[in-house]
């Protein structure tokens, strides 16, 4: 006498729909998906072409020497900190956040001077960087 009984059905789950509507929906958010920009500072790179751009009239220019001294429209910034940089800067800037910013550093500037001038920049809400830098031995000038 047999006590199972063999005629019942075994269940099965069919995983192969279940797999596709995972696969599609996976693809749905990578695809959908916006990554976020880390940087606030839209940075102009210079560009190496033949003709450099014209400076606009009313653009902020920031000047780093050598010993990583700042410069604001031509005025020597009394100290070499993020805060002392970003009262000069807010003192000739005001609230014209839309101003573009050149940077101009020294090519023997040392790195964190660069980096604190652009985090000032970036901190006052400024949206127009640009860095100059001169042509390249190699290349004719215009």
């Amino acid at each position: 006498m047999r006590i199972g009984n063999d005629n019942a059905d075994d269940f099965e789950i069919n995983v192969v729909s279940l797999i596709d509507v995972l696969l599609t929906l996976l693809m749905f958010f990578v695809l959908t998906t916006t990554f976020v920009q880390q940087g606030h500072l839209k940075v102009s790179l210079p560009q190496a072409g033949d003709k450099p751009s014209a400076p606009v009239a009313d653009t902020l220019v920031i000047v780093i020497d050598r010993q990583g001294h700042f410069f604001v429209a031509n005025n020597r910034v009394l100290g070499d900190d993020e805060s002392t940089l970003s009262r000069a800067i807010r003192a000739v800037a005001g609230s014209d956040h839309e101003r573009p910013v050149l940077l101009r550093a020294d090519a023997m500037t040392p790195h964190q001077a660069v980096v604190t001038a652009m985090e000032a920049v970036g901190r006052l809400g400024f949206t127009h960087l640009s860095i100059a830098t001169a042509p390249a031995a190699g290349s004719p000038s215009p």
